[in-house]
């Protein structure tokens, strides 16, 4: 026990990928390996990450537990930084549907989709949200995430977006993972709004978001912005609200054609822009500018046999961070597996390990505004570390179906 009262936790005869750098801005900073290194935590918050043998003596005297790691690799906990963990029902048919030759945007206009997960999800207690959330949230933990964005969107009222947003914070309670919840009320038009878009945005800026604010229930608004879905100008006026309520914003931007979504995000400041498949030259430049952060999405890039990939390249030449996650949904990216994600975002985007290690570590912590706590391994952050049985990084990503995940470490223990 150390001097301050709480245990001091050693991790030696390790091989660290710290991912630490790149704080003043997104351009790329590697895996800043450790060969032979140890990492020490008191309590919740890492106190040393580095070689080992520059691991001060007193400190190690101090270790109320030891583990030999024995030449295994340590990661930062990875982070999904873009979910809709939670929501009621299925939608399987709709996966036959679109085999069959139906498009997204067809399903969609045909009453499914969204509106049809909003049925389900209106009819489902909190507790139902919980216990259907919990199987989707543990895959996740068991490949190591030890934090997981969480978003709204499926209740389109009051209530039940209040209600989504309620399970997503007990899930945080249930399991020992950190959770960040996100409002999408601006996700899709309610049946009961009769095609009537500012009607509804009208009512999400007056009534919702202004509710789940000072529930402190969202830790930020999200919004989705497409045909199918809202204008640029009524998302601007969503964003709007947001900053009237202190919430950062974030936004589904450019995924099924280019509205200049990213643009209006980096405009407005946002955390992340995310799928971004038709994000032009103007819109990477403007994220760079703004230092929003490109989270690409491969699952629902593959769900839906899309062919228009996200301009990775503008990207990097632009300096754009760019992150990973699931998008785990019920609809277009049924996924709970970030290393398999990870591996799509290098085969379908042609993205690095590097690229895609640091994108569900430090980029996704960055964009989830959370980098000054989380997603590198570095004194003062919270100890969340993955250590895996492998011999090299890229293992996390080069394998298919193969989860090397030796043990999951939340906030040191």
């Amino acid at each position: 026990m150390s001097k301050d009262g709480e245990d001091l936790h050693l991790w030696r005869n390790a091989r660290l990928a710290r991912l630490a750098g790149g704080h003043a801005g997104p351009a790329p900073a590697g895996l800043d390996i450790v060969e032979k290194g140890a990492v020490a935590a008191r309590g919740a918050r890492i106190v040393f990450a580095g070689p080992e043998a520059e691991l001060p003596a007193g400190l190690a005297a101090q270790a109320a537990t030891r583990t030999d790691c024995e030449g295994r690799w340590i990661t930062p906990g990875l982070i999904d930084c873009h979910t809709h963990l939670v929501f009621g029902g299925d939608r399987a048919r709709e996966f036959e549907l679109r085999l069959n030759g139906a498009s997204y945007e067809e399903v969609a206009r045909a009453g499914g989709g969204i509106v049809s997960t909003v049925s389900a999800t209106r009819a489902a207690s909190d507790d139902a949200l919980v216990a259907g959330a919990l199987p989707r949230l543990d895959h996740l933990l068991r490949e190591g995430v030890t934090t997981v964005e969480i978003k709204s969107g499926y209740g389109l009222d009051t209530a039940t977006e209040r209600s989504m947003l309620r399970a997503a914070r007990r899930l945080g309670t249930e399991r020992p993972v950190g959770v960040v919840t996100s409002f999408l009320g601006a996700h899709a038009l309610p049946v009961e709004a009769h095609g009537d878009k500012e009607a509804y945005i009208d009512l999400l800026c007056r009534e919702m978001l202004p509710a789940i604010a000072a529930e402190g229930l969202a830790d930020a608004v999200d919004g989705f912005c497409e045909g199918i879905a809202f204008s640029p100008a009524q998302i601007a006026r969503v964003f709007a609200a947001a900053k009237e309520a202190g919430l950062p914003v974030k936004l589904h931007a450019d995924q099924l054609s280019n509205l200049h979504g990213a643009k209006l995000a980096a405009d407005h400041g946002a955390l992340s822009a995310d799928h971004l498949e038709y994000t032009d030259e103007e819109g990477a430049a403007a994220m760079a500018a703004a230092g929003t952060v490109a989270v690409v999405l491969p699952g629902a890039f593959y769900f839906l046999r899309e062919t228009q990939r996200p301009p990775i390249d503008a990207f990097r030449r632009h300096g754009v961070a760019l992150a990973i996650a699931t998008d785990c949904n019920p609809g277009s990216s049924p996924l709970t597996s970030p290393l398999l994600a990870m591996n799509m975002a290098a085969t379908l985007f042609r993205m690095t390990v590097d690229e895609c290690i640091a994108g569900f570590t430090r980029n996704a912590a960055r964009a989830l505004g959370r980098l000054h706590e989380t997603g590198t391994l570095e004194p003062g952050k919270y100890c969340d570390l993955a250590i895996w049985d492998i011999e090299r990084p890229a293992e996390l990503v080069y394998r298919l179906g193969f989860n090397p995940l030796y043990k999951r470490i939340w906030r040191g223990s």
